[in-house]
């Protein structure tokens, strides 16, 4: 603080200010006029300067409880949850979800085509066009070089091969059924095997062919059927009959024969084990007509699209696929 002597420095008048107490007297006190004024005009600087140096913060509430841990009014969402939301809500690449939306929409076109047995010409269309846009947007431009994506069972799911058409249509007949068409590879021995599984009433067989490729271009392979081979059938070894069967609009109480099929039963079931003991047939396929080519034209971890002699075109999934799923 600036003392008297250091205020009188400056060129001031002098009055005379007599300051009275209720019981203490004083002697008067001497100021220049002009150095109070001056002395005035250097402290609201003074205050001016501070309240611009010192910029207003922000006010705390602090609530102390006795016993209790302090909490701020209001809590602050933790860094890892907003970091979640983000890590959530990350789209896939557009590419992505087009190639997944073509192959559903593939896939629920197939419904009701027995594998293409009975498709009609508007939904063949639409299929036609589905594996085209699927093709163009192939992820796998080498199939060929990618053997481990190959690699392993893949069920058909649909084709325009002919050359299946008579054996799916024996599928419609009621006591034969076609429960399965698949693919197997094995890119290390270069092997493919395919198979056919069918179901009865009484017994299950399949029919599979055994067969080497070898690759001619990123995207064709040659396959040479070796062997085919006649599963041994597995007999059911039991016969389970309805209470009864409606005919003509008859029911038959099937109740009174049931008694009659215990000694069938009995000869089937050892019949089953003797016969599904036996090993499978198999016999050679070593003519000039035992030989084929594809071509991979869509290969992802889940989807294959092939084409054949004559333009056949062949859709396959892996199995364990959640498009074999409806």
């Amino acid at each position: 603080m600036a003392t008297l002597s250091q205020l009188n420095i400056f060129p001031c008048k002098a009055f005379q200010t007599t300051v009275k107490h209720n019981k203490l007297t004083s002697k008067p006190s001497i100021l220049p006029l002009n150095c109070i004024k001056t002395t005035q005009s250097l402290i609201n600087k003074s205050q001016f300067l501070t309240k611009q140096s010192i910029p207003e913060g922000p006010v705390f509430q602090v609530r102390a409880v006795e016993g209790e841990e302090w909490v701020p009014d209001k809590e602050e969402e933790p860094v890892t949850e907003s970091l979640g939301v983000a890590v959530a809500e990350e789209e896939k690449p557009k590419e992505v979800v087009e190639i997944e939306g073509l192959k559903r929409a593939l896939v629920d076109s197939f419904y009701g085509t027995n594998r293409g047995l009975t498709v009609t010409s508007e939904t063949r269309a639409e299929i036609v066009e589905l594996i085209t846009q699927l093709e163009a947007k192939n992820p796998t431009p080498a199939p060929t070089e990618a053997l481990p994506l190959l690699n392993g069972k893949w069920i058909l799911a649909y084709t325009s091969f002919p050359g299946l058409f008579p054996l799916l249509s024996r599928g419609q007949l009621p006591l034969v059924k076609v429960e399965e068409i698949s693919q197997t590879i094995d890119a290390e021995s270069f092997t493919v095997q395919n198979s056919v599984q069918f179901s009865g009433p009484l017994a299950s067989s399949s029919i599979s062919t055994n067969a080497k490729f070898e690759v001619r271009s990123p995207k064709r392979v040659q396959i040479k059927f070796q062997e085919g081979i006649i599963g041994t059938p597995q007999l059911t070894d039991s016969i389970v009959l309805p209470e009864n069967v409606e005919f003509l609009g008859q029911k038959i109480d099937l109740t009174p024969i049931k008694g009659l099929l215990t000694s069938v039963q009995d000869t089937a079931s050892s019949v089953a084990k003797t016969i599904s003991s036996q090993p499978p047939l198999k016999f050679s396929l070593s003519n000039s007509n035992a030989e084929s080519w594809l071509l991979t034209t869509y290969l992802d971890e889940e989807l294959r699209i092939s084409r054949g002699d004559a333009g056949s075109v062949f859709v396959l999934i892996k199995e364990g696929s959640a498009l074999l799923t409806p």
